[in-house]
């Protein structure tokens, strides 16, 4: 494969709507209570994406699995200095990186606060990742509004502030959607193709330490039409948002952050009120879909109702796919923590959640330990590279929508 026809300095900029069946800003009251059903064209690999995968090795497409912290591609530092949120955070691409890149060339990077000082630094280092990039790479960031919001909370930037998800979704479906456009802009015209956002969980646990006012409701049906607007604003903008956390964050009483969760619900109560919001988000259109590390052993009989969400082939194809009809990106939540890494290798954790059915792996915690392991299992039989397959065509889909793959105008170039 020719570097020429995948590295995109022009990947910077997203190109139109990148949802299909969302109603304009005028129709948003008909979007939120009647959401057409949408089978999500939009995900359908397109014939530029398909080219793509057709020439990449067996390793490049491991590689479009994987979204890491700008930190996980600096192989000079460890693990614990890679998570830890207050340590010195990659803000430059250093040669070292770009050829720890080159070995291991992921699909994208997420940005937290550490990596970002001011507008010049973050639009640079974006410039940087992408230029050193064989296939442009997914840019991410955790930005709800509130209290998680890596740009507008930082000093750096001059960005509306929101008080949370929660106070907007008390002041209904519009001022949800008009929150979403704006934080969506914002992030367009940085360079970031993926908001890590809505919130889709029902806040219905008053002693759940992670979910508070970063959901809209505690209302499944407030909270399903809060999420269809915050999609349809999302869209507006340009940007890509994933719906959060699949089965259900609101209803736990502990932090996958730090170790295993449980929800205690059965499948006709996850039914009744978790699956609400993610019904109406897939309905809106919504191209990903974070599945939590949430075991679900009331709902789910026999070995997978132990597992978390992330490595159940219930929860993620049975449910998410069949049942609710999901054919866009399933990302898992954080692969570094607790609830994984108390029982998991990194290498562990990314087989069991392709298996299960998820498409990109999100911070393992041990890129090459994760990359070699998946390749491993590939030889071995554990993953066959039709499954991989699978997955890369929908992530290879999904940047085609957002604009990160102008294949047909660099052929030209090529030819010309």
């Amino acid at each position: 494969m020719k570097k020429s026809l995948v590295r995109r300095a022009a990947a910077l900029g997203l190109a139109g709507c990148l949802l299909t069946g969302c109603a304009s800003a005028g129709d948003i009251s008909s979007a939120v209570v009647s959401p057409a059903p949408s089978a999500v064209p939009a995900q359908e690999p397109a014939a530029d994406a398909e080219d793509l995968l057709a020439g990449m090795t067996l390793r490049e497409k491991v590689g479009q699995l994987f979204l890491v912290r700008p930190d996980a591609l600096d192989p000079s530092l460890s693990q614990q200095t890679i998570d830890d949120a207050d340590a010195t955070g990659v803000t430059e691409v250093s040669d070292a990186m770009a050829a720890f890149l080159a070995q291991y060339p992921v699909g994208g990077v997420v940005l937290f606060g550490k990596n970002i000082t001011d507008e010049a630094q973050l639009r640079e280092l974006i410039a940087q990742l992408q230029q050193a990039s064989a296939v442009p790479m997914l840019i991410g960031v955790d930005e709800e509004g509130g209290t998680v919001a890596r740009l507008a909370n930082s000093p750096g930037f001059d960005l509306p502030r929101y008080e949370s998800a929660a106070a907007a979704g008390e002041q209904g479906p519009q001022a949800v959607y008009d929150m979403s456009a704006a934080i969506g802009a914002y992030l367009a015209g940085y360079g970031i193709s993926l908001d890590f956002a809505p919130v889709t969980d029902v806040n219905t646990n008053p002693d759940n330490p992670v979910i508070g006012d970063r959901a809209f409701s505690t209302d499944p049906q407030t909270a399903a039409d809060c999420v269809a607007a915050a999609v349809d604003g999302f869209s507006q903008a340009g940007v890509l948002c994933c719906l959060k956390h699949f089965p259900g964050h609101g209803d736990t009483a502990s932090d996958s952050h730090d170790g295993a969760v449980y929800t205690e619900k059965t499948m006709d109560e996850l039914c009744a009120c978790e699956f609400l919001p993610f019904e109406a988000g897939i309905q809106a259109g919504a191209p990903l879909v974070m599945v939590g590390h949430i075991a679900a052993p009331n709902a789910v009989e026999g070995e997978d109702g132990q597992l978390p969400a992330t490595f159940s082939h219930t929860i993620i194809t049975d449910v998410l796919r069949d049942e609710l009809g999901f054919t866009g990106v399933v990302v898992t939540d954080s692969l570094a923590m607790g609830a994984v890494t108390e029982t998991y290798t990194p290498g562990e954790a990314a087989v069991l959640a392709l298996q299960a059915g998820a498409d990109l792996l999100l911070m393992p915690a041990g890129l090459a330990q994760a990359y070699d392991e998946v390749l491993a299992a590939v030889e071995d039989g554990r993953l066959s590279e039709e499954r991989i397959d699978e997955s890369v065509a929908r992530i290879m889909a999904l940047k085609q929508q957002a604009g990160l793959l102008n294949v047909s105008d660099a052929r030209q170039e090529d030819e010309g």
